[in-house]
Protein backbone atom coordinates (compact mmCIF):
# COMPACT_ATOMS: atom_id res chain seq x y z
CA UNK A 1 0.00 0.00 0.00
CA UNK A 2 1.35 3.51 -0.95
CA UNK A 3 2.48 5.96 1.49
CA UNK A 4 -0.44 8.15 0.25
CA UNK A 5 -2.99 5.87 0.51
CA UNK A 6 -1.60 4.78 4.67
CA UNK A 7 -1.74 8.55 5.22
CA UNK A 8 -5.08 10.13 6.27
CA UNK A 9 -6.39 12.17 3.54
CA UNK A 10 -6.11 16.04 4.32
CA UNK A 11 -9.31 17.83 5.27
CA UNK A 12 -11.05 21.32 5.20
CA UNK A 13 -10.82 23.19 8.72
CA UNK A 14 -14.37 24.17 8.28
CA UNK A 15 -17.01 24.73 5.84
CA UNK A 16 -16.92 28.24 5.91
CA UNK A 17 -13.08 27.61 4.83
CA UNK A 18 -14.40 24.85 1.91
CA UNK A 19 -16.68 27.20 0.91
CA UNK A 20 -14.36 30.37 0.43
CA UNK A 21 -12.20 28.01 -1.29
CA UNK A 22 -15.04 26.77 -3.49
CA UNK A 23 -16.16 30.57 -4.03
CA UNK A 24 -12.60 31.59 -4.72
CA UNK A 25 -12.30 29.15 -7.87
CA UNK A 26 -15.10 29.81 -9.27
CA UNK A 27 -15.31 33.80 -9.38
CA UNK A 28 -12.05 34.41 -11.85
CA UNK A 29 -11.17 36.59 -14.48
CA UNK A 30 -14.35 34.69 -16.34
CA UNK A 31 -16.83 36.89 -14.11
CA UNK A 32 -15.29 40.47 -14.73
CA UNK A 33 -14.12 40.03 -18.36
CA UNK A 34 -16.90 38.09 -19.97
CA UNK A 35 -19.93 37.67 -17.95
CA UNK A 36 -20.83 41.76 -19.27
CA UNK A 37 -20.14 41.27 -22.49
CA UNK A 38 -22.22 38.53 -22.64
CA UNK A 39 -25.29 39.47 -21.42
CA UNK A 40 -24.81 43.16 -23.59
CA UNK A 41 -24.53 41.18 -26.80
CA UNK A 42 -27.28 38.39 -25.78
CA UNK A 43 -30.34 40.47 -24.57
CA UNK A 44 -29.18 42.83 -21.85
CA UNK A 45 -31.65 42.34 -18.87
CA UNK A 46 -33.16 39.60 -20.93
CA UNK A 47 -30.48 37.42 -20.47
CA UNK A 48 -30.79 37.10 -16.94
CA UNK A 49 -33.78 34.72 -17.59
CA UNK A 50 -31.79 31.78 -19.80
CA UNK A 51 -28.59 32.88 -17.17
CA UNK A 52 -30.76 31.50 -14.15
CA UNK A 53 -32.61 28.68 -15.61
CA UNK A 54 -28.82 27.74 -16.91
CA UNK A 55 -27.66 28.12 -13.25
CA UNK A 56 -30.57 25.84 -11.74
CA UNK A 57 -30.69 23.11 -14.60
CA UNK A 58 -26.98 22.90 -15.85
CA UNK A 59 -24.59 24.60 -13.41
CA UNK A 60 -25.79 23.62 -9.67
CA UNK A 61 -26.85 20.39 -10.96
CA UNK A 62 -23.26 19.12 -11.99
CA UNK A 63 -21.49 21.33 -9.48
CA UNK A 64 -23.85 19.06 -7.28
CA UNK A 65 -22.83 15.99 -8.87
CA UNK A 66 -18.84 17.07 -8.95
CA UNK A 67 -18.88 17.44 -4.88
CA UNK A 68 -20.32 14.11 -4.07
CA UNK A 69 -18.28 12.24 -6.47
CA UNK A 70 -15.26 14.03 -4.52
CA UNK A 71 -16.57 13.40 -1.04
CA UNK A 72 -17.67 10.03 -1.58
CA UNK A 73 -14.65 8.69 -3.20
CA UNK A 74 -12.09 11.09 -1.46
CA UNK A 75 -9.73 11.06 -4.44
CA UNK A 76 -8.75 13.23 -7.20
CA UNK A 77 -10.82 13.04 -10.66
CA UNK A 78 -8.48 10.18 -12.03
CA UNK A 79 -8.85 7.89 -9.00
CA UNK A 80 -12.54 8.77 -7.99
CA UNK A 81 -13.51 7.89 -11.91
CA UNK A 82 -11.35 4.37 -12.09
CA UNK A 83 -13.58 3.59 -8.90
CA UNK A 84 -16.32 4.33 -10.78
CA UNK A 85 -15.68 2.34 -13.70
CA UNK A 86 -11.85 1.10 -15.10
CA UNK A 87 -12.78 3.13 -18.42
CA UNK A 88 -13.80 6.26 -16.96
CA UNK A 89 -10.41 7.10 -15.50
CA UNK A 90 -9.33 8.55 -18.81
CA UNK A 91 -12.05 11.35 -18.08
CA UNK A 92 -10.03 11.73 -15.17
CA UNK A 93 -6.41 12.62 -16.78
CA UNK A 94 -7.56 14.27 -19.51
CA UNK A 95 -9.03 16.93 -17.09
CA UNK A 96 -5.55 16.70 -15.07
CA UNK A 97 -4.07 17.44 -18.52
CA UNK A 98 -6.62 20.28 -19.00
CA UNK A 99 -5.53 21.46 -15.75
CA UNK A 100 -2.07 21.49 -16.72
CA UNK A 101 -2.45 24.27 -19.80
CA UNK A 102 -4.93 25.88 -18.26
CA UNK A 103 -2.27 26.86 -15.15
CA UNK A 104 0.69 27.50 -17.71
CA UNK A 105 -1.30 30.60 -19.58
CA UNK A 106 -3.48 31.83 -16.83
CA UNK A 107 -0.48 32.72 -14.70
CA UNK A 108 0.63 34.89 -17.08
CA UNK A 109 -2.30 36.86 -17.02
CA UNK A 110 -2.34 37.63 -13.18
CA UNK A 111 1.26 38.60 -13.78
CA UNK A 112 -0.30 41.14 -16.85
CA UNK A 113 -2.81 42.25 -13.80
CA UNK A 114 0.45 42.88 -11.30
CA UNK A 115 1.83 44.48 -13.35
CA UNK A 116 -0.99 47.00 -14.62
CA UNK A 117 -1.55 47.80 -11.20
CA UNK A 118 1.90 49.45 -11.49
CA UNK A 119 1.37 50.80 -14.01
CA UNK A 120 -2.01 52.90 -13.27
CA UNK A 121 0.32 54.84 -10.76
CA UNK A 122 1.76 56.76 -12.97
CA UNK A 123 -0.87 56.13 -15.83
CA UNK A 124 2.22 54.39 -17.35
CA UNK A 125 0.50 53.12 -21.03
CA UNK A 126 -0.20 57.09 -21.75
CA UNK A 127 -2.36 57.78 -24.64
CA UNK A 128 -2.71 54.92 -26.70
CA UNK A 129 -3.46 51.57 -24.46
CA UNK A 130 -3.43 49.04 -27.48
CA UNK A 131 -0.22 49.75 -28.49
CA UNK A 132 1.21 50.06 -25.51
CA UNK A 133 0.24 46.51 -24.03
CA UNK A 134 1.26 45.17 -27.53
CA UNK A 135 4.46 46.69 -28.30
CA UNK A 136 5.79 48.30 -25.44
CA UNK A 137 4.53 45.74 -22.79
CA UNK A 138 4.42 42.34 -24.22
CA UNK A 139 6.56 42.79 -27.52
CA UNK A 140 4.13 41.07 -29.34
CA UNK A 141 5.43 39.19 -32.40
CA UNK A 142 3.90 40.78 -35.83
CA UNK A 143 3.00 37.16 -37.17
CA UNK A 144 1.57 33.98 -34.50
CA UNK A 145 4.26 31.31 -34.31
CA UNK A 146 7.20 30.18 -31.76
CA UNK A 147 8.58 31.94 -29.32
CA UNK A 148 11.66 33.86 -30.10
CA UNK A 149 12.78 35.89 -27.33
CA UNK A 150 11.91 36.87 -23.66
CA UNK A 151 10.15 39.73 -21.96
CA UNK A 152 11.92 40.31 -19.23
CA UNK A 153 8.59 43.18 -18.34
CA UNK A 154 6.24 39.47 -18.01
CA UNK A 155 8.50 36.91 -16.94
CA UNK A 156 9.53 38.25 -13.66
CA UNK A 157 6.21 38.67 -12.31
CA UNK A 158 5.24 35.51 -13.69
CA UNK A 159 8.07 34.10 -11.36
CA UNK A 160 6.87 35.85 -8.63
CA UNK A 161 3.07 34.63 -9.17
CA UNK A 162 4.20 31.18 -9.30
CA UNK A 163 6.10 31.60 -6.15
CA UNK A 164 3.32 32.47 -4.32
CA UNK A 165 0.57 29.77 -5.98
CA UNK A 166 3.44 27.06 -4.85
CA UNK A 167 3.80 28.46 -1.46
CA UNK A 168 0.74 27.91 -0.76
CA UNK A 169 -0.08 24.55 -2.31
CA UNK A 170 3.14 23.28 -0.43
CA UNK A 171 1.26 24.81 2.83
CA UNK A 172 -1.42 22.10 2.23
CA UNK A 173 -5.45 21.92 2.24
CA UNK A 174 -5.93 23.54 5.61
CA UNK A 175 -3.20 26.04 6.09
CA UNK A 176 -2.59 27.39 2.54
CA UNK A 177 -5.62 27.21 0.50
CA UNK A 178 -8.24 27.81 2.84
CA UNK A 179 -6.14 29.91 4.44
CA UNK A 180 -5.13 32.02 1.75
CA UNK A 181 -8.63 32.14 0.48
CA UNK A 182 -10.43 33.19 3.78
CA UNK A 183 -8.14 36.50 3.43
CA UNK A 184 -8.32 36.85 -0.62
CA UNK A 185 -12.07 36.53 -1.15
CA UNK A 186 -13.42 38.84 1.29
CA UNK A 187 -10.28 41.29 -0.10
CA UNK A 188 -11.45 40.49 -3.48
CA UNK A 189 -15.57 41.78 -2.20
CA UNK A 190 -13.88 45.02 -0.22
CA UNK A 191 -12.02 46.15 -3.28
CA UNK A 192 -14.29 45.12 -6.08
CA UNK A 193 -17.59 46.75 -3.53
CA UNK A 194 -15.12 49.97 -3.56
CA UNK A 195 -14.65 49.72 -7.14
CA UNK A 196 -18.41 49.76 -8.30
CA UNK A 197 -19.15 52.83 -6.05
CA UNK A 198 -16.78 54.53 -8.05
CA UNK A 199 -17.90 53.43 -10.86
CA UNK A 200 -21.66 54.04 -10.99
CA UNK A 201 -21.04 57.43 -9.50
CA UNK A 202 -19.08 58.61 -12.65
CA UNK A 203 -20.71 60.94 -15.26
CA UNK A 204 -22.69 58.70 -17.84
CA UNK A 205 -22.81 55.19 -15.51
CA UNK A 206 -26.95 55.53 -16.25
CA UNK A 207 -26.30 55.32 -19.76
CA UNK A 208 -23.59 52.16 -19.43
CA UNK A 209 -26.05 50.26 -17.13
CA UNK A 210 -28.77 51.53 -19.31
CA UNK A 211 -27.27 49.49 -22.04
CA UNK A 212 -26.15 46.13 -19.96
CA UNK A 213 -29.54 45.79 -18.38
CA UNK A 214 -32.08 47.49 -20.92
CA UNK A 215 -33.97 43.97 -21.78
CA UNK A 216 -34.56 42.68 -25.09
CA UNK A 217 -37.04 40.59 -24.67
CA UNK A 218 -37.16 39.08 -28.44
CA UNK A 219 -34.04 37.54 -28.09
CA UNK A 220 -35.04 34.86 -25.79
CA UNK A 221 -36.49 33.18 -29.25
CA UNK A 222 -32.72 33.31 -30.47
CA UNK A 223 -31.11 29.90 -29.40
CA UNK A 224 -27.83 30.87 -30.14
CA UNK A 225 -28.69 33.83 -26.70
CA UNK A 226 -29.36 30.28 -24.78
CA UNK A 227 -26.39 28.22 -25.27
CA UNK A 228 -24.30 31.59 -24.52
CA UNK A 229 -26.33 31.91 -20.86
CA UNK A 230 -25.11 27.87 -20.51
CA UNK A 231 -21.65 28.49 -21.72
CA UNK A 232 -21.48 31.35 -19.17
CA UNK A 233 -22.44 29.40 -16.28
CA UNK A 234 -20.37 26.41 -17.57
CA UNK A 235 -17.19 28.39 -17.80
CA UNK A 236 -17.68 30.59 -14.86
CA UNK A 237 -18.28 27.83 -12.26
CA UNK A 238 -14.93 26.32 -12.30
CA UNK A 239 -17.05 22.53 -12.95
CA UNK A 240 -15.78 20.13 -16.04
CA UNK A 241 -12.41 19.80 -15.21
CA UNK A 242 -11.82 18.39 -11.82
CA UNK A 243 -11.76 21.31 -9.48
CA UNK A 244 -14.72 20.08 -7.81
CA UNK A 245 -14.15 17.03 -7.63
CA UNK A 246 -10.94 17.66 -6.07
CA UNK A 247 -11.83 20.09 -3.56
CA UNK A 248 -14.65 18.05 -2.19
CA UNK A 249 -12.35 15.07 -2.10
CA UNK A 250 -11.38 16.66 1.10
CA UNK A 251 -14.84 17.70 2.72
CA UNK A 252 -15.65 15.24 6.16
CA UNK A 253 -18.20 12.54 5.63
CA UNK A 254 -20.81 14.14 7.18
CA UNK A 255 -20.80 18.05 5.15
CA UNK A 256 -23.50 19.23 3.14
CA UNK A 257 -22.91 19.05 -0.16
CA UNK A 258 -26.61 20.53 -2.19
CA UNK A 259 -26.45 23.09 0.55
CA UNK A 260 -22.97 23.99 -0.16
CA UNK A 261 -23.69 23.75 -3.86
CA UNK A 262 -26.20 26.26 -3.49
CA UNK A 263 -23.96 29.17 -1.77
CA UNK A 264 -21.01 28.78 -4.10
CA UNK A 265 -23.18 28.76 -6.98
CA UNK A 266 -25.32 31.91 -6.29
CA UNK A 267 -22.32 33.39 -4.73
CA UNK A 268 -20.49 33.30 -7.72
CA UNK A 269 -23.59 34.44 -9.70
CA UNK A 270 -23.86 37.53 -7.81
CA UNK A 271 -20.22 38.42 -8.22
CA UNK A 272 -20.65 38.10 -12.26
CA UNK A 273 -24.02 40.93 -11.60
CA UNK A 274 -21.80 42.91 -9.36
CA UNK A 275 -19.09 43.12 -12.10
CA UNK A 276 -21.53 43.75 -14.68
CA UNK A 277 -22.67 46.91 -12.73
CA UNK A 278 -18.75 48.23 -12.09
CA UNK A 279 -18.06 47.48 -16.03
CA UNK A 280 -20.73 48.66 -17.82
CA UNK A 281 -20.94 52.00 -15.57
CA UNK A 282 -17.47 52.57 -16.03
CA UNK A 283 -17.59 51.55 -20.59
CA UNK A 284 -20.84 54.20 -19.67
CA UNK A 285 -18.11 56.80 -18.14
CA UNK A 286 -15.89 56.31 -21.24
CA UNK A 287 -18.80 56.28 -24.41
CA UNK A 288 -19.88 59.77 -22.85
CA UNK A 289 -16.46 60.90 -22.72
CA UNK A 290 -15.69 60.32 -26.07
CA UNK A 291 -18.96 61.13 -27.59
CA UNK A 292 -19.64 57.40 -28.26
CA UNK A 293 -22.47 55.24 -28.11
CA UNK A 294 -22.14 52.45 -25.24
CA UNK A 295 -21.72 49.98 -27.94
CA UNK A 296 -18.51 51.29 -29.54
CA UNK A 297 -16.62 50.84 -26.51
CA UNK A 298 -17.54 47.45 -25.48
CA UNK A 299 -15.18 44.95 -25.37
CA UNK A 300 -14.41 41.68 -23.37
CA UNK A 301 -11.37 39.64 -22.14
CA UNK A 302 -7.64 40.82 -22.79
CA UNK A 303 -8.99 44.19 -24.63
CA UNK A 304 -11.15 45.21 -21.66
CA UNK A 305 -8.91 44.66 -19.17
CA UNK A 306 -5.50 45.88 -20.73
CA UNK A 307 -6.86 48.46 -23.49
CA UNK A 308 -10.31 49.41 -22.58
CA UNK A 309 -10.24 50.18 -18.90
CA UNK A 310 -6.74 51.52 -18.84
CA UNK A 311 -7.76 53.95 -21.65
CA UNK A 312 -10.75 54.84 -18.84
CA UNK A 313 -8.31 55.11 -15.58
CA UNK A 314 -6.79 57.57 -18.38
CA UNK A 315 -9.68 60.05 -18.33
CA UNK A 316 -11.56 59.35 -15.34
CA UNK A 317 -10.83 61.60 -11.61
CA UNK A 318 -8.69 59.63 -9.48
CA UNK A 319 -8.08 57.00 -11.88
CA UNK A 320 -4.73 56.09 -10.49
CA UNK A 321 -6.60 54.61 -7.68
CA UNK A 322 -9.38 53.13 -9.63
CA UNK A 323 -6.78 51.39 -11.93
CA UNK A 324 -5.12 50.03 -8.90
CA UNK A 325 -7.96 48.73 -7.45
CA UNK A 326 -9.23 47.19 -10.50
CA UNK A 327 -5.97 45.61 -11.24
CA UNK A 328 -5.22 44.26 -7.59
CA UNK A 329 -9.10 42.40 -8.14
CA UNK A 330 -8.30 41.50 -11.14
CA UNK A 331 -4.79 39.51 -9.55
CA UNK A 332 -6.79 38.21 -6.29
CA UNK A 333 -9.71 36.55 -9.12
CA UNK A 334 -7.32 35.18 -11.19
CA UNK A 335 -4.71 33.89 -8.02
CA UNK A 336 -7.46 32.12 -6.10
CA UNK A 337 -8.46 30.31 -9.41
CA UNK A 338 -5.13 29.72 -10.36
CA UNK A 339 -4.60 27.81 -6.82
CA UNK A 340 -7.52 25.31 -7.56
CA UNK A 341 -6.31 24.35 -10.89
CA UNK A 342 -2.83 23.55 -9.95
CA UNK A 343 -4.06 21.55 -6.76
CA UNK A 344 -6.10 18.96 -9.25
CA UNK A 345 -2.56 17.91 -11.34
CA UNK A 346 -0.94 18.00 -8.07
CA UNK A 347 -4.15 15.72 -6.09
CA UNK A 348 -3.97 13.67 -9.14
CA UNK A 349 -0.24 13.00 -8.94
CA UNK A 350 0.10 12.48 -5.61
CA UNK A 351 -2.96 9.81 -5.26
CA UNK A 352 -1.20 8.11 -8.63
CA UNK A 353 1.95 8.00 -6.58
CA UNK A 354 1.80 8.20 -3.07
CA UNK A 355 4.22 11.71 -2.99
CA UNK A 356 3.93 13.57 -0.10
CA UNK A 357 2.40 17.33 -0.80
CA UNK A 358 5.68 19.10 -0.61
CA UNK A 359 7.81 16.92 -3.11
CA UNK A 360 4.88 16.76 -5.24
CA UNK A 361 4.14 20.47 -4.82
CA UNK A 362 7.48 21.80 -5.90
CA UNK A 363 7.84 18.56 -8.64
CA UNK A 364 4.77 18.95 -10.56
CA UNK A 365 3.76 22.24 -9.83
CA UNK A 366 7.30 23.28 -10.64
CA UNK A 367 6.96 22.01 -14.21
CA UNK A 368 3.74 23.54 -14.66
CA UNK A 369 5.38 26.95 -13.90
CA UNK A 370 8.66 25.73 -15.74
CA UNK A 371 6.22 25.46 -18.84
CA UNK A 372 4.72 28.61 -18.24
CA UNK A 373 8.07 30.38 -17.93
CA UNK A 374 9.45 28.78 -21.21
CA UNK A 375 6.25 29.72 -23.20
CA UNK A 376 4.12 32.97 -22.24
CA UNK A 377 6.59 35.80 -21.01
CA UNK A 378 8.08 35.88 -24.75
CA UNK A 379 7.44 37.47 -28.27
CA UNK A 380 4.65 34.67 -28.91
CA UNK A 381 2.83 34.66 -25.93
CA UNK A 382 -0.16 36.41 -26.29
CA UNK A 383 -0.74 34.90 -29.86
CA UNK A 384 -0.33 31.22 -27.49
CA UNK A 385 -2.25 32.18 -25.09
CA UNK A 386 -5.03 32.85 -27.02
CA UNK A 387 -5.60 30.10 -29.78
CA UNK A 388 -4.77 27.78 -26.43
CA UNK A 389 -7.46 29.15 -24.32
CA UNK A 390 -10.28 28.99 -26.68
CA UNK A 391 -9.64 25.25 -28.04
CA UNK A 392 -9.10 24.03 -24.56
CA UNK A 393 -11.94 25.56 -23.68
CA UNK A 394 -14.46 24.63 -26.10
CA UNK A 395 -13.35 21.11 -27.10
CA UNK A 396 -11.31 20.42 -23.83
CA UNK A 397 -13.45 20.93 -20.57
CA UNK A 398 -16.75 21.18 -22.66
CA UNK A 399 -16.16 18.21 -24.47
CA UNK A 400 -14.93 16.35 -21.26
CA UNK A 401 -18.02 17.49 -19.36
CA UNK A 402 -20.40 15.75 -22.11
CA UNK A 403 -18.62 12.63 -21.95
CA UNK A 404 -18.57 12.52 -18.35
CA UNK A 405 -22.06 13.17 -18.00
CA UNK A 406 -22.79 10.54 -21.43
CA UNK A 407 -21.02 7.82 -19.25
CA UNK A 408 -22.28 8.64 -15.48
CA UNK A 409 -25.94 8.93 -16.94
CA UNK A 410 -26.51 6.66 -19.37
CA UNK A 411 -23.28 4.16 -19.28
CA UNK A 412 -22.74 3.28 -15.83
CA UNK A 413 -26.04 4.63 -14.87
CA UNK A 414 -24.62 6.64 -11.22
CA UNK A 415 -27.60 9.13 -10.88
CA UNK A 416 -29.46 7.52 -8.59
CA UNK A 417 -26.52 6.42 -6.22
CA UNK A 418 -24.97 9.64 -6.32
CA UNK A 419 -28.19 11.59 -5.28
CA UNK A 420 -29.06 9.08 -2.69
CA UNK A 421 -25.45 9.51 -1.55
CA UNK A 422 -25.89 13.41 -1.59
CA UNK A 423 -29.15 13.14 0.39
CA UNK A 424 -27.92 11.66 3.75
CA UNK A 425 -25.99 14.88 4.31
CA UNK A 426 -27.51 17.52 2.72
CA UNK A 427 -30.21 20.03 3.83
CA UNK A 428 -32.05 20.18 0.47
CA UNK A 429 -32.81 16.77 -1.12
CA UNK A 430 -32.31 16.36 -4.86
CA UNK A 431 -35.12 14.69 -6.91
CA UNK A 432 -36.24 13.92 -10.28
CA UNK A 433 -35.40 17.00 -11.58
CA UNK A 434 -31.29 16.43 -10.95
CA UNK A 435 -31.41 13.48 -12.79
CA UNK A 436 -33.09 14.69 -15.85
CA UNK A 437 -31.23 17.61 -15.93
CA UNK A 438 -28.04 15.67 -15.78
CA UNK A 439 -29.25 13.03 -17.71
CA UNK A 440 -31.00 14.90 -20.14
CA UNK A 441 -30.70 18.91 -20.13
CA UNK A 442 -27.05 19.52 -19.70
CA UNK A 443 -25.70 16.87 -22.47
CA UNK A 444 -27.85 18.17 -25.01
CA UNK A 445 -27.00 21.59 -24.34
CA UNK A 446 -23.32 20.97 -24.28
CA UNK A 447 -24.18 18.72 -27.18
CA UNK A 448 -24.96 21.60 -29.31
CA UNK A 449 -22.33 23.74 -27.85
CA UNK A 450 -19.66 21.39 -29.53
CA UNK A 451 -21.74 21.47 -32.68
CA UNK A 452 -22.10 25.25 -32.91
CA UNK A 453 -18.95 26.10 -31.79
CA UNK A 454 -17.49 23.59 -34.38
CA UNK A 455 -19.51 24.89 -37.25
CA UNK A 456 -18.04 28.32 -36.27
CA UNK A 457 -14.53 27.00 -36.77
CA UNK A 458 -15.06 25.44 -39.97
CA UNK A 459 -16.56 28.71 -41.26
CA UNK A 460 -13.23 30.60 -40.64
CA UNK A 461 -10.51 30.29 -39.15
CA UNK A 462 -10.13 31.36 -34.92
CA UNK A 463 -9.14 34.74 -34.37
CA UNK A 464 -8.01 34.96 -37.79
CA UNK A 465 -5.18 32.82 -37.46
CA UNK A 466 -3.27 31.22 -39.82
CA UNK A 467 -4.47 27.44 -40.60
CA UNK A 468 -0.94 26.31 -39.72
CA UNK A 469 -0.13 27.86 -36.34
CA UNK A 470 -3.91 26.51 -35.18
CA UNK A 471 -2.53 23.27 -36.25
CA UNK A 472 -0.52 23.22 -33.33
CA UNK A 473 -1.22 25.70 -30.97
CA UNK A 474 -5.16 25.40 -30.73
CA UNK A 475 -6.48 21.63 -32.16
CA UNK A 476 -2.98 20.12 -31.34
CA UNK A 477 -3.44 21.54 -27.70
CA UNK A 478 -7.20 20.49 -27.30
CA UNK A 479 -6.41 16.84 -29.29
CA UNK A 480 -2.94 16.49 -27.35
CA UNK A 481 -4.65 16.74 -23.84
CA UNK A 482 -6.93 13.87 -24.61
CA UNK A 483 -4.10 11.40 -26.07
CA UNK A 484 -2.22 12.32 -22.56
CA UNK A 485 -5.42 11.25 -20.66
CA UNK A 486 -5.23 8.09 -22.71
CA UNK A 487 -1.73 7.31 -22.35
CA UNK A 488 -1.37 8.11 -18.71
CA UNK A 489 -4.30 5.78 -17.79
CA UNK A 490 -2.82 3.03 -20.03
CA UNK A 491 -0.17 2.73 -17.12
CA UNK A 492 -1.26 -0.02 -14.30
CA UNK A 493 -1.86 1.21 -11.26
CA UNK A 494 0.66 -0.40 -8.15
CA UNK A 495 -2.15 -0.31 -5.53
CA UNK A 496 -5.09 -0.06 -7.92
CA UNK A 497 -8.03 1.24 -6.41
CA UNK A 498 -10.89 -1.46 -6.60
CA UNK A 499 -14.03 -0.41 -7.87
CA UNK A 500 -17.17 -0.05 -5.90
CA UNK A 501 -18.66 -3.62 -6.50
CA UNK A 502 -21.59 -2.78 -4.28
CA UNK A 503 -23.08 0.07 -6.10
CA UNK A 504 -22.70 -1.57 -9.66
CA UNK A 505 -24.56 -4.51 -8.00
CA UNK A 506 -27.31 -1.83 -6.80
CA UNK A 507 -27.50 -0.71 -10.33
CA UNK A 508 -28.07 -3.86 -12.22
Amino acid sequence: MSQQTREQREQWGSRAGFLMAAIGSAVGLGNIWRFPAEAYKNGGGAFLLPYLVALLTAGLPLLILEYTVGRKYRKSPPAAFRQISRPAEVIGWWQVAICFVIASYYAVIVAWAVRYAGFSFGKDWGKDPEKFFAGDFLHAGSEPGLPSSFVGNVFWPLLAVWIVVLAILALGVRRGIERANKVFIPALVFFFVILVVRAVTLDGAAKGLDALFSPDWGALTDGSVWVAAYGQIFFSLSIGFGIMVTYASYLGRRADLTGSALVAGFANSSFEILAGIGVFATLGFMAQANGAAVGDVVSEGVGLAFIAFPAVISQMPLGAAFGVIFFVSLAIAGLTSLVSIVQVVISAVQDRTGMRRVPAVWTVGGLVAVVSLLLFPTDAGLSLLDAADHFINQYGIALAALVFLVIMAWVVRRLRPFQAHADETSAVRLGTWWRVCLGVITPLVLGWMMVDSLRKEFDENYGGYPSSFLAWAGWGVAIGALLVGVLISLIPWRDAPVEDEAEREEVR
